[in-house]
């Protein structure tokens, strides 16, 4: 398969290095603003092709992937469009979560077919990020075309594609960001309260981690229903009390927030008399 990446970032580097790194046959051809690529392995070693500024694509390419951020997407689709028409039969994907391939219209207008082709996946540098977008889920919505071309771009990832309808792509991205970014922040929330608590600083994330890690592999393992464990779901009114006490104000609204999703997705098993305790300390707007 015949790839163009126009925006040699964390994102588009990882996926070649993905497919490169599964021995996937493909020819990778990024473009980007620099005069020099950026150094890393998949143009030293390993073939990858470089272009300076956003041009024509190749006359044979299949995919025209464009990992730019969200902003950016429209104005290098109306770009690369105005060069002229689509390679015959080529497909042209954004990696974007939330946004549809309606994006990439002025692209569709001159003859490509059109999709998203979202990866399911924490990229935070290039060599981890290739490692774990192999096997991830990749939301894809589009013209049949491209999300066929797509697909079979996910399989070479072996990987699997998640149908995600176009109109629903706004929740899709929304529940990856919950799931996902909102991890590093209640990891800075638990450490700060550790510390305040007097644990060390120095041993405040490795302390969490293998909580983390054990709550990551119940997931895993078993339903999310029983995988759940905490003060809310044994009833632990007392518990809730004694930790709303002590928390500052942003944590404490954190804290509520995150107890009542808590008790709205797991507290149906919960005496009554317990839940209306733990929901009114939960909604109190002081402890």
């Amino acid at each position: 398969m015949k790839i163009e990446l126009v925006g040699p970032g964390r994102l588009g580097l990882a996926l070649g290095y993905a497919l490169v790194k599964g021995r996937a046959p493909v020819r990778l051809t990024y473009r980007g603003r620099r005069p020099s690529p950026p150094t890393h392995a998949l143009f030293k070693r390993h073939g990858a092709r470089y272009r300076v500024g956003v041009g024509r694509p190749d006359p044979d390419i299949d995919a025209l992937v464009l990992s730019v951020s969200d902003d950016h997407v429209a104005e290098v689709a109306r770009v690369i469009a105005s060069e002229g028409p689509a390679p015959a039969g080529a497909a042209a994907f954004h990696l974007s979560g939330v946004l549809g391939s309606d994006v990439l219209g002025p692209l569709r207008s001159v003859g490509y077919s059109a999709a998203t082709l979202h990866p399911l996946q924490s990229v935070a540098d290039v060599d981890r990020g290739a490692e774990r977008l192999r096997g991830s889920y990749f939301g894809v919505s589009g013209d049949p075309e491209a999300t066929e071309i797509g697909t079979r771009l996910v399989r070479l990832l072996g990987g699997s594609p998640l149908q995600v309808p176009e109109g629903g792509r706004a929740l899709y991205h929304a529940a990856a960001v919950l799931v996902s970014n909102s991890l590093p922040a209640l990891m800075a929330v638990g450490k700060d309260l550790l510390v305040r608590a007097g644990v060390p600083e120095d041993q405040s994330i490795p302390a969490l981690l293998p909580l983390l890690e054990g709550t990551v592999d119940n997931l895993r393992r078993m339903p999310v229903q029983d995988a759940i464990t905490g003060p809310i779901t044994r009833g632990d009114v007392e518990t809730v009390r004694l930790h709303l006490g002590a928390m500052r104000g942003s944590e404490r609204m954190l804290y509520r927030s995150l107890g009542l999703s808590i008790l709205a997705h797991f507290g149906s098993g919960l005496d009554p008399a317990e839940r209306v305790g733990i929901e009114g300390l939960l909604l109190e707007d002081t402890p």
